[in-house]
């Protein structure tokens, strides 16, 4: 195989038995590209694609910002509102308690590393928060949200079935409300519709507080929600 870490450190290749054509993908939590080669794909051609592409790779990695991690003081957005991490460290605790308060979160523990149970309390209330909002958007139209799941999703905000099975991104707890609403909004709207055709984006547009706001801030800054602690935590599913 030819060495396609000569064109980018950033690069990775991935050969797909799905796949159609290539095609590079920003991974933007890994801070990775990743060229997509079909099963039979001539090598070489894949190596010249990816080298013609070497400024775009290079650009889209250096537009992604910097990793915001989960320490003592510092300030993150939490379903619309800034709060500072507070950590209490004490060697007696013997369970980690973490509070969220209007202003802070407040977080009692022992541990050196307490960026993993951070992030687990956040997508505890992210599902909290998203399937009480997604229920409600539902009910509006009729039909029923049967099982929420979070994900680090790689290429999209959320997917939904009109069977009712939903997924979002967890790191939608640190959008703004009327950005996370709009994104629930648009996943509702395909209990209905699984297309993108204008009646899906009129329901759209009805369920969402405020679309255009919702939908120009994903779209301008949506990567930004990457910024916020580790890599690529496991999925859970929120039964509903």
């Amino acid at each position: 195989m030819p060495d396609f870490s000569a064109i980018s450190p950033h690069l990775d290749v991935r050969i797909s038995p799905r796949a159609r054509r290539m095609a590079l993908r920003l991974d933007t939590a890994r801070r990775r590209v990743c060229l997509v080669i079909p099963k039979r794909a001539s090598l070489k051609n894949a190596y010249l694609f990816a080298y013609e592409n070497k400024q775009w790779i290079e650009q889209k990695i250096s537009e992604i910002p910097e990793g915001i991690g989960f320490a003592d003081g510092t300030q993150i957005p939490v379903l619309g509102r800034t709060v500072t991490i507070r950590i209490d460290r004490q060697p007696h605790y013997r369970v980690t308690d973490i509070t969220l308060t209007d202003t802070e979160l407040q977080i009692k523990t022992k541990l050196e590393d307490i960026e993993p149970r951070i992030m687990r309390h956040l997508k505890k209330l992210a599902g909290e928060e998203f399937l009480r909002l997604a229920s409600i958007k539902a009910e509006q139209i009729g039909r029923k949200v049967v099982n929420l799941s979070l994900r680090d999703m790689k290429t999209r905000w959320g997917s939904c079935s009109t069977d009712g099975r939903m997924a979002l991104s967890w790191r939608l707890i640190f959008a703004p409300y009327e950005a996370y609403e709009y994104v629930i909004s648009h996943e509702v709207a395909h209990l209905t519709h699984p297309n993108h055709g204008p009646k899906f984006w009129k329901l759209c547009e009805e369920l969402s507080a405020d679309f255009a706001a919702g939908h120009g801030w994903m779209k301008e800054n949506g990567i930004e929600l990457m910024r916020f602690g580790r890599g690529a935590p496991a999925p859970i599913a929120i039964p509903a």
